[in-house]
């Protein structure tokens, strides 16, 4: 999503904030083309153009020329996936994750940089909204793509008429190919998608090694789906959780805080690391194959041992951190990082929005 101005919210819509995106750059000119396939998949000619996600899948051509799938998931088919993908894990552990939710529309009755607020501000939102959609991208340790079907984008339950949103949000949604008519009829029930989340394999095992970027929101709305309950009240039992069925994390957005001259959002960190996107930004599988390809990229080029080491890359230095949550909490990063945190907040955008945010 991107950052949006507030627009009026229709009176089924509560639409006391604004919403931001996690990639608010320009399409790259070097984007893979759509492959021209059947009636199944979709028919395109280049960068910038809007790909429903009510297709069952989209392919591409990489610039090395080979085939790779995004491939929708509805409630038809979500079992029949959600069994692939537990063979697949076993070869790729890794696994990139973004989503797409309804913006950010409730703020906590609390001191903005009090050390809560950024929880308290996650946690209300996300227990009041619920998830758009899901894309999960698979690697194996060296970073190369699952062949042929790399991504998954998950499209869940959501109805424009009955559940509670950002205007702005859902209009860059729907400008980005979301298709909220078959969100309502077609979308998977989260219920039913928690439980086959648990017995993926993809969770309660530190061999699966999520990558994600500026993701306190992303894992904020899969362990609602996870536990079908509200988020813990605190912020160290969401630390809790979090490592309980996520153990080993690796957030890109964390890891360019320790490097120079990494700055701005997803895309713009994509196009410095020579990264092409593939499929439709502000769409959750397109997103999850960026933030693969850019984490690749940036932990070989910056994290990475030498020779001596085979370059092995080294994640004990960002392995299990959070940006913007736990120790790396604005509170504790002194007068600098709280100054810019206060800029953005006067400028009208949020410093923690992160579950859909490539631009902050």
């Amino acid at each position: 999503m991107a950052v949006g101005r507030s627009s009026p919210a229709p009176q089924h819509a509560l639409s006391l904030g604004s919403s931001q995106s996690k990639s608010s750059s320009p399409v790259p000119s070097g984007m893979p083309t759509p492959h021209i396939s059947s009636g199944n998949s979709s028919v395109g000619s280049g960068a910038g153009e809007i790909l429903s996600n009510s297709l069952p899948k989209h392919s591409f051509y990489t610039q090395s020329g080979e085939l790779v799938e995004i491939r929708n998931v509805w409630a038809e088919n979500v079992e029949k996936e959600m069994n692939a993908i537990r063979q697949l894990v076993e070869t790729h552990p890794y696994v990139a994750m973004d989503t797409e939710f309804p913006g950010i529309v409730v703020r906590p009755v609390s001191e903005t940089y009090s050390p809560d607020y950024h929880y308290k501000s996650l946690k209300c939102n996300v227990d009041l909204l619920k998830i758009i959609q899901l894309g999960l991208s698979f690697a194996d340790e060296n970073g190369n793509l699952a062949p042929g079907c790399p991504c998954w984008q998950f499209n869940f339950q959501f109805n424009l008429n009955d559940d509670i949103y950002a205007q702005d949000s859902i209009d860059l949604l729907i400008n980005s190919g979301i298709s909220f008519e078959h969100h309502a009829k077609r979308g998977i029930d989260p219920l039913l998608f928690g439980e086959l989340l648990m017995v993926s394999g993809l969770v309660l095992d530190d061999r699966v090694k999520w990558v994600s970027y500026h993701s306190g929101y992303d894992y904020a709305y899969l362990l609602k789906l996870l536990t079908a309950r509200e988020l813990p009240a605190d912020e160290k039992g969401f630390f809790e959780s979090l490592r309980l069925y996520f153990p080993t994390i690796y957030d890109i957005k964390f890891m360019t805080s320790l490097c120079d001259g990494h700055f701005g959002g997803l895309q713009k960190l994509a196009d410095d690391l020579g990264c092409s996107r593939i499929g439709a930004e502000h769409q959750a599988g397109s997103d999850s194959l960026l933030t693969m390809t850019a984490y690749f990229a940036l932990a070989s080029s910056k994290f990475a041992g030498g020779s001596q080491s085979n370059n092995i890359i080294d994640d004990s230095k960002y392995k299990n951190e959070l940006f913007g949550y736990g120790a790396n909490h604005t509170v504790y990063k002194g007068a600098a990082r709280f100054a810019t945190a206060a800029q953005a907040e006067n400028t009208g955008i949020l410093a923690i929005t992160s579950g859909n945010d490539n631009g902050y």
